[in-house]
């Protein structure tokens, strides 16, 4: 979990979780940091945009209101990867809302991601690749990123729909627990489970009420 500085950390924990200010990961000790708003002169990494973030905007977890006529919510996002884990591959937005017939829809955006790569004419972003030595269980952060970070504006948005946002972050893949055992007793990696994972977090949503 993660908030606003307090002097006694166990508080700040529990006010951030109060505030719903929280992300959860599937392991490994990634960070990150989410807003929503609707008017961000800013951008992660600029000096103080996390005081801009709460100032404008909601943390993740947070209730965003009615949009200005024209305005489309943006999200600030950031994260970096756990320094004993794999680099970061990509962070996407998954969008859910409820249509007028009460049928209930998602999307998944990618919104940052590591190295050249481009969104394919099916929509659809090229994997990071995989440095994974099944064998010996190891792998290397020559792909990926150690941080990535963006502003991210829904380019579907409905004013009148409500929905919600939040954030996946997803690593470099890396041995999976069964590879790591099986490199320890010397045996080959069991067939019914997959060699490599690949990590990731999620935040809490953003949730939009017209």
């Amino acid at each position: 979990v993660i908030g606003k500085y307090h002097p006694h950390g166990d508080v700040a924990i529990y006010d951030a979780m109060a505030r719903r200010e929280t992300w959860a990961t599937s392991g490994t000790r990634m960070v990150v940091r989410v807003f929503g708003g609707f008017d961000f002169a800013t951008k992660p990494g600029d000096k103080d945009w996390t005081r801009v973030g709460y100032k404008k905007g909601v943390p993740m977890g947070g209730d965003l209101r009615r949009a200005a006529k024209g305005a489309a919510p943006q999200l600030l996002i950031a994260a970096s990867k756990d320094p004993n884990s794999g680099n970061l591959d990509r962070i996407q937005v998954i969008k859910g809302w409820v249509d007028a017939a009460g049928k209930s829809h998602d999307k998944i955006y990618d919104v940052v991601w590591s190295g050249n790569r481009k969104i394919g004419p099916d929509g659809k972003l090229p994997a990071v690749g995989n440095s994974v030595d099944i064998k010996n269980a190891s792998y290397t952060n020559t792909i990926g990123s150690s941080e990535l970070s963006t502003v991210w504006k829904d380019p579907d948005f409905d004013p009148a729909v409500p929905a919600f946002y939040y954030v996946r972050v997803l690593e470099i893949p890396t041995p999976r627990w069964s590879t790591y055992d099986a490199k320890a007793l010397g045996i080959d990696p069991p067939k019914d489970f997959p060699a490599t994972i690949q990590e990731r977090a999620w935040s809490s949503p953003i949730w939009y009420t017209p």
